[in-house]
């Protein structure tokens, strides 16, 4: 059984990792925001698969669907599908060095993208180019530091 300081902090995280996604930007910077919420829910289903499930990607996803107004379920169907792939392969992940995990993570962020695309095209006319790729690759390159900094919080607070 999970200590509840332990439970609190996975919850504290992705209420804080949900706040930094709907935080306002300049409209030029929205582009580069990488998916906040993916990178923590990644990281979580890497550490914790065992506590951190695709209910909670449902969950968040649709919070942040009623936040950003987006059409109900659009980031709840890209989250859970995330959370889904992380925990399909979170053994391996593990095995992976940081920079294959960083790599790994650029794939399935960039996926999750081409799904929240193709959902957006669904609902409206939308032009389509790579730059919707820029927040998977901006996700990556924070990986390293993002899974350091969970990992000490992690250790220090002796979570799972």
């Amino acid at each position: 059984m999970m200590r509840l300081p332990g439970l609190l902090m996975i919850w504290f995280t992705l209420l804080v990792s949900l706040c930094l996604q709907v935080m306002p930007l300049p409209d030029a910077w929205l582009m580069w925001r990488p998916n906040w919420l993916g990178l923590a829910l990644a990281y979580w289903c890497i550490a914790a698969p065992q506590r951190v499930g695709v209910l909670h990607g449902f969950v968040l996803g649709l919070l942040l669907d009623l936040i950003e107004g987006t059409p109900l379920g659009q980031n709840a169907l890209t989250l859970s599908m995330l959370t889904y792939l992380c925990l399909l392969l979170y053994q391996r992940l593990r095995a992976y060095s940081i920079w294959q995990q960083a790599v790994l993570l650029f794939v399935l962020l960039g996926l999750i993208q081409l799904v929240e695309q193709w959902l957006r095209t669904i609902f409206g006319p939308v032009s389509i180019h790579l730059a919707f790729l820029l927040p998977a690759l901006v996700g990556a390159a924070l990986w390293p530091w993002l899974f350091t900094m969970m990992q000490v919080l992690r250790r220090r607070l002796k979570i799972v």
